[in-house]
């Protein structure tokens, strides 16, 4: 195998092997760009480093034989004093990491060789500021002197000399800090800094292999999704110098700008300096245009070298490059990172030029970017550290002052933002959450309560943030013994998990028409439908706004959750009576067909699925715990008559939530278990829907309600209640489509079955996963980041799907339902409807939509076009 590839003889050699600085600099050679000469160890050579703790046995042979043919192309000898070559060594993966791995120049330059240097170049400041730089570079990246030693010695010199910038430094200066340099490097490295070049290149080779182990690379590659195992290659490179005077530099330049997407070229540059000096922020560097008033004509050369690279990659570029005595060299070239606003901009302009088709701009969009956009986001932190850090589970961001209870939510909201701050949020807090401009909890996942609602209301929550204690009682949070009060202020980033004390400065996302005419070329392309998650009024019209197709998923139980409502579900559950229990009923009808009839009129003419009550019962109630506490404490003082008569009534009470309570209410009765145990409340909710549905279509209305049967396991469940639900249709003559919510693995195992009962079937993948898993999602946050972090799962399987378990299940229900009956409509509501890897899977599978929350349409549309590109694109590589 060979290992070791000279810039011009790498062609046809992918990424995969050269890493992206690699590949780059072997395309620019081909062009016939201004490369330096050199060549690259492959990402090969890297693997069997960190595979076997060596090099490959030819390694350093193939690297002798590379270096000898770039000493004849340029005419110059690595250790050669009369003829010194020195060299660049970079890394350069796959997949751009910018200043995650390590970079060594001027190598080759020892006690002799800066001796011939001065000589050849007629320069000493020149020669000894390269070799004070590769001093300081060697003892960093080879042996791990940390650079503030040598950055102390420079700063104490230039103190000395009373100068402020390191150009003002001279020859003499410069020789006297390499002594300095040496004897630092000597003192914590333990031997003399090596003067033999060849022994320079293997450590410096090995140093860039060492590298991609780092705790910083690892930690780029974990944050965005790159794997472990691809290593980097190490780029071997003849050296140019823009320290050179006057008519040198070096700067780094953007086809385009990578803030706004204009299509100018974008960068900056410094004249008489190194690459370091301009990527460190050591001086101040000037904008790239200004390169016209001090050497145009390279100015007028990068414009046109610019032009090739977009127009050869078909992608805006981020380019390096060095000026050499008035002469242009390219350094590298990769695709640049861009801001989200960018990406779309860029993606729509190249291919609106024709240099790219609407099927590549479409592929190339990160869903991460077009959720960047959509949410409110700091304009800046101000420099501020980070309070604590919890799950990003609800993007955006939001300033407030901290409350501890919902209520609480309720009457400060009317007067200045808060935060709501909660050890954990239950489906009673809605009414708080739902005042509040963001939600900050100690436990909990990515689809926990406070996470699900969140997202469904576009509120920026962060879960899970495990350093924090909530005294409520107190009215005092703490974070790792700072003390905060209610009405301090806090101000969250549910896109990154962040909180900060005090209040940061927010901008509203204000999407261009570029990012809108992409997701309609992506609604022409896509296959599924996309749906949204909606439960009221206002998310319903949300959801059409952002393109939503219908609702997937209407979670009726949310509406009894208002402030005026709780008391009479709690009437109704706790009837003593059945005439009791009819008032209650008779009211909440009313109430819940005003409800469906917004929605419906909202999504008028678009498939509305309204899911009949979910949850169960005590959760409705007062928490067991609270009650028991005020009895007690009635029980213990003496009581006026009006307060026996409190404490007789809390007695009654909690008797009535001990009955009620369940050991494990997820498992219990709930879902389809509670339509069959207590049919009047389905059938109240059925009434309300029909009536709203009748009323509606009195108007001329175009209302296409479903309904769908939560948590079935088998056939029979789900034909008991489709008859209760049918009964009812019955008496206002009305034809529905009947469809089950899947959301435990038998139901996935007798799909073919539950197929012939309903209409439609769509899988609750955030229950099903919890089940498969056994996983309590509201719990799952205390272990999950710790199973990632070992590496014991890839991934949460809350927010992306586990296609090897809870996924198989999915399509062997996907196929045992369509050889039962080939026309039922099939389609996900759980939370990964958002995900992109998630949304990819579902198209393969067949599903016919997804569904999810209003403030994710917009990146599912996108991911549901990408999924249809990519099987295209698979198809045509099996064909």
């Amino acid at each position: 195998m060979k290992f070791v590839y000279a810039f011009s003889e790498a062609n046809g050699l992918s990424k995969d092997q050269l890493g992206g600085k690699g590949a780059g600099l072997s395309a620019m050679t081909r062009l016939g760009l201004p490369v330096p000469p050199g060549f690259t160890v492959t990402t090969e050579a890297c693997r069997a480093y960190h595979m076997h703790r060596q090099t490959p046995h030819n390694l350093w042979m193939e690297v002798q034989d590379a270096l000898q043919a770039l000493e004849q192309q340029t005419g110059k000898v690595l250790g050669n004093p009369e003829r010194p070559l020195l060299l660049s060594v970079r890394s350069g993966a796959k997949f751009s990491m910018p200043g995650m791995m390590d970079t060594i120049l001027n190598l080759g330059l020892n006690d002799e060789v800066v001796e011939g240097l001065t000589a050849l170049t007629q320069d000493a400041r020149f020669a000894f500021d390269a070799y004070r730089r590769l001093i300081q570079m060697f003892a960093d990246v080879v042996v791990g002197v940390p650079r503030h030693h040598f950055e102390t010695a420079l700063e104490d010199l230039k103190m000395a000399r009373g100068v402020q910038e390191d150009l003002s430094l001279t020859a003499e200066d410069l020789q006297e800090l390499v002594t300095t340099y040496k004897r630092l490097f000597k003192r914590h490295a333990g031997f003399e800094f090596p003067q033999s070049p060849q022994f320079q290149l293997q450590e410096a080779i090995l140093a860039v292999f060492k590298s991609w182990g780092n705790r910083r690379a690892a930690t780029y590659r974990k944050l965005h999704h790159i794997p472990d195992d691809l290593g980097t290659a190490a780029n071997v490179q003849a050296m140019v110098f823009g320290n050179l005077g006057a008519t040198s530099g070096t700067g780094v330049g953007f086809t385009r700008n990578p803030i706004s997407g204009d299509p100018q070229v974008f960068g900056e540059f410094l004249l008489n300096a190194q690459g370091e000096d301009v990527v460190a922020g050591i001086r101040t560097p000037l904008p790239l245009c200004d390169l016209q008033n001090h050497l145009p004509e390279v100015h007028d050369q990068l414009m046109h070298t610019a032009g090739l690279l977009e127009k050869h990659f078909k992608d805006m570029q981020d380019f390096e490059f060095t000026i050499e005595a008035g002469r242009l060299y390219m350094l590298q070239t990769r695709a640049g990172k861009r801001s989200a606003r960018a990406a779309f901009k860029i993606a729509h302009d190249l291919a609106q030029e024709g240099l790219i088709s609407r099927e590549e701009a479409l592929s190339r969009i990160q869903l991460e970017s077009l959720e960047q956009l959509m949410y409110p986001q700091p304009v800046t932190h101000h420099g501020q550290k980070a309070l604590l850090k919890g799950l990003p589970a609800s993007p955006g961001a939001a300033s407030g002052v901290v409350v501890f209870s919902a209520d609480e939510a309720v009457e400060v909201a009317k007067t200045r933002p808060c935060i709501l701050v909660t050890p954990e949020t239950s489906p009673e807090d809605i009414h708080g959450m739902a005042s509040a401009k963001g939600i900050l909890t100690a436990r909990g996942g990515m689809t926990s309560h406070a996470a699900v609602v969140a997202r469904g209301m576009g509120c920026p929550a962060v879960v899970g943030a495990e350093d924090l204690r909530v005294d409520r009682e107190a009215g005092v949070m703490q974070v790792k013994g700072l003390t905060i009060r209610a009405g301090e202020t806090l101000t969250i980033s549910g896109s990154t998990g962040e909180v900060f004390l005090g209040e940061i400065p927010l901008q509203d996302s204000q999407l261009d028409p570029e990012v809108f005419e992409i997701l309609s070329w992506a609604d022409g392309i896509r296959k599924l439908e996309v749906r949204a998650n909606a439960d009221t009024p206002q998310d319903a019209r949300r959801a059409r706004e952002n393109g939503a197709q219908g609702i997937g998923l209407c979670r009726t139980e949310h509406m009894f959750f208002a402030e005026e409502r709780i008391p009479l579900v709690r009437k109704m559950i706790l009837a003593a009576s059945a005439q009791e229990e009819l008032e209650a009923l008779r009211l909440l009808q009313n109430m819940q067909r005003r409800d469906f009839e917004a929605i419906l009129l909202a999504m008028d003419g678009l498939p509305v699925t309204i899911r009949l009550i979910d949850p169960p019962l005590h959760e409705f109630l007062p928490q067991m715990s609270d009650l028991l506490v005020k009895v007690t404490q009635l029980a213990q003082q003496e009581r006026s008559e009006a307060e026996e008569t409190t404490y007789q009534e809390a007695r009654e009470l909690l008797e009535r939530v001990k009955q009620l309570h369940e050991v494990n209410p997820m498992m219990g009765l709930r879902g389809a278990r509670l339509g069959i145990t207590r049919p009047s409340i389905i059938c109240m909710q059925v009434h309300a829907l029909a009536e709203a549905t009748c009323n509606l279509l009195a108007q001329g209305k175009k209302p296409r309600p479903e309904i769908m049967i939560p948590l079935t396991g088998t056939a029979q469940e789900l034909a008991y209640v489709r008859h209760i639900v049918e009964e009812v249709l019955a008496s206002h003559d009305l034809h529905l489509p009947i469809g089950s919510m899947i959301e435990v693995p038998r139901a996935c195992l007798v799909g073919g079955q539950l197929a012939d009962t309903a209409d439609f079937l769509s899988f609750g993948t955030n229950d099903l996963t919890q089940m498969t898993y056994g996983y309590s999602r509201d719990d799952a946050a205390r272990f999950l980041g710790t199973y990632v972090e070992k590496g014991i799962l890839t991934f949460d399987p809350f927010t992306r799907l586990d296609e090897d378990g809870v996924g198989t299940l999915i399509s062997m229900a996907v196929q045992d339902a369509r050889r039962k009956k080939p026309e039922i409509k099939l389609g996900i509501c759980g939370e990964h409807g958002g995900e992109a890897h998630s949304i990819g899977f579902f198209h393969q599978v067949g599903l016919d939509y997804v569904s999810c929350s209003p403030f994710r349409l917009l990146a599912a549309r996108l991911a549901a076009a990408q999924a249809t590109l990519n099987n295209h694109t698979q198809e045509a590589v099996l064909a």
